[in-house]
């Protein structure tokens, strides 16, 4: 009896001092504590990029639909394909808008969404809302996407509605396409895709 428990006191010893050991390893100095480094993320560039290639989307996208698709819906109760994409404009400025943003004058984003079924001007609404994202993104300062906005949140800031935009886009853009292809409808750069590939293909033949 006397041996089992000095074996296990000696094993439990070993945990422990094993235990302690790790924790020794891995709590961090304190020169460590604080992140010096250069930030490796580029929010605004970032943001840009990724705003403006979904913008090129949705407007190869409206631009590749059959006009009798525009006012396609999946349900009675959901948005049709030209709604989807004018609730898009009107969101760039209603998002942007928590930070301040004015919205340009004679822009009524709240009848945006409905305002429209016809192909030229659904993408002309899409082009100055892009124009519009664009020059405010743009012209932030580095400390004007840290700015609080307590109204939104205890540690909001600007950034942070520049991030919900970037999101909403992704939401929509996904949207238009489940809508595309439910009407059996190839998003046209996903063609460009399929061609490049098979071309490639081809040439290696």
């Amino acid at each position: 009896m006397n041996r089992l428990f000095l074996s296990c006191a000696f094993v439990l010893s070993i945990l422990v001092f094993s235990t302690l050991g790790a924790v020794a390893v891995a709590a961090p100095r304190a020169d460590d504590a604080v992140d010096h480094s250069a930030p490796s993320y580029d929010m605004k560039a970032q943001a840009l990029l990724d705003l403006q290639s979904m913008q090129k989307k949705f407007v190869d996208l409206a631009n590749s639909l059959p006009a009798d698709k525009l006012t396609w819906r999946p349900s009675a109760d959901s948005r049709s394909f030209a709604e989807v994409l004018l609730h898009v404009a009107a969101e760039r400025y209603g998002i942007l808008g928590m930070m301040g943003a004015e919205t340009p004058a004679g822009v009524d984003r709240k009848a945006l969404e409905k305002s429209t079924t016809d192909r030229a001007r659904i993408v002309d609404e899409l082009n100055k809302s892009w124009d519009f994202t664009e020059k405010t993104i743009k012209g932030m300062t580095n400390a004007e996407f840290a700015k609080l906005l307590p109204q939104l949140g205890p540690q909001a800031n600007a950034g942070d509605v520049v991030y919900i935009l970037v999101a909403d886009n992704h939401e929509h853009l996904g949207q238009s396409i489940a809508y595309a292809r439910e009407n059996g409808i190839t998003p046209p750069w996903t063609i460009a895709a399929q061609k490049a590939a098979a071309e490639k293909k081809a040439n290696q033949k």
